[in-house]
């Protein structure tokens, strides 16, 4: 070292220089970017808007635009949609034919019904017409053709008379209110129908009175 009037000179530090593609400017001094994403405002408390400027000056990110739902798509889920409204309009189809014959059946059963009642609160009629028939009294009388007409009209309403003698004895259409000694067919095996006390009616499938009847056991 050499000693004079000169003063020692001190070396001034170097500012390094930015390279490229390591974040610096021109000068040599890297650039940082802050971005306040912050939704309340720390000046004012209050909420920030979507989409406003940030301390940085830049805009915060975009809010999501809403998506409108997706349709659809055709092929699988298509053909799966219309199979099930397929089997929605059979069933309901289904269920209005049931419905429609269950409604007329009981309106059937209630016209049967009605029927029935009416014709069997003229048995009693028709039991002393029946008699009169068979002892004679309506031969050539002047009733004979109104009990015809009578009889004819009842019976397009599905009254039937039954109860014959000679017939298998049938507990579910037969009355036995006496049971006697009689010479059946021969070969008759069966409890059989000597006497008609009173015959049956039926209107239709209905029993409105069973035969009452006399019945012999074979031998």
């Amino acid at each position: 070292m050499t000693t004079g009037d000169t003063e020692p000179t001190q070396q001034q530090p170097q500012t390094p220089t930015g390279a490229p593609g390591q974040g610096g400017d021109g000068d040599g001094r890297e650039t940082v970017t802050v971005r306040d994403r912050r939704r309340i405002d720390p000046e004012t408390g209050e909420p920030r808007a979507t989409g406003t400027t940030g301390a940085t000056g830049e805009d915060d990110e975009p809010a999501a635009e809403p998506t409108e739902p997706a349709e659809p798509a055709a092929g699988v889920g298509g053909s799966d949609l219309a199979a099930e409204r397929l089997a929605d309009l059979q069933r309901l189809q289904a269920e209005y034919v049931n419905y429609r014959k269950r409604v007329e059946r009981d309106r059937d059963v209630a016209r049967d019904t009605a029927v029935a009642g009416v014709l069997e609160t003229l048995l009693p009629a028709l039991d002393d017409i029946h008699l009169a028939r068979q002892h004679g009294d309506l031969e050539g009388g002047p009733f004979a053709a109104i009990a015809d007409k009578l009889e004819a009209a009842l019976g397009r309403n599905g009254l039937q008379r039954f109860g014959e003698v000679g017939e298998a004895f049938d507990p579910t259409v037969h009355e036995a209110l006496m049971r006697t000694e009689a010479e059946l067919a021969e070969g008759t095996e069966v409890t059989t129908v000597v006497q008609v006390l009173q015959p049956g009616y039926k209107a239709g499938e209905r029993v409105l009175r069973p035969a009452r009847v006399a019945v012999a056991d074979p031998r």
